[in-house]
């Protein structure tokens, strides 16, 4: 999969699906499945077996399942809308040295993600 624009720790928004309009946080990011783990999105129920090892007890749990990568956006900080990212190269000159660092740009306001 091609590298991906988004990554641990960016706010983003659902663009499509049961969860559209939601917002969150990208707990994981996963570049070879090209999917990205989204805190309160995606919410399914798992049944639990009792008595596996590392397992207090048997029981239901409501955690995030994994959504593809093309279903959210990154959240402009300045405007909180949905926004694609563009990728900014710089050349920096120290001690003698060149170095190109990349930075991550909004494409709707422009400013630094």
């Amino acid at each position: 999969m091609a590298k991906m624009k988004i990554k641990k720790n960016d706010l983003v928004q659902v663009i499509s699906g049961p969860d559209k309009g939601k917002q969150g946080k990208v707990i994981s990011v996963n570049t070879e499945t090209g999917r990205v783990l989204v805190e309160g999105v995606n919410r399914v129920t798992k049944h639990l077996r009792a008595g596996q090892p590392g397992q207090a007890s048997g029981g239901i749990q409501v955690v995030e399942a994994p959504i593809h990568v093309s279903n959210v956006m990154i959240v402009d900080p300045e405007t909180g809308k949905p926004t694609r990212v563009k990728t900014r190269v710089e050349t920096v000159e120290r001690d003698g040295r060149t170095k190109t660092v990349r930075t991550r740009v909004s494409v709707r306001s422009g400013k630094d993600l």
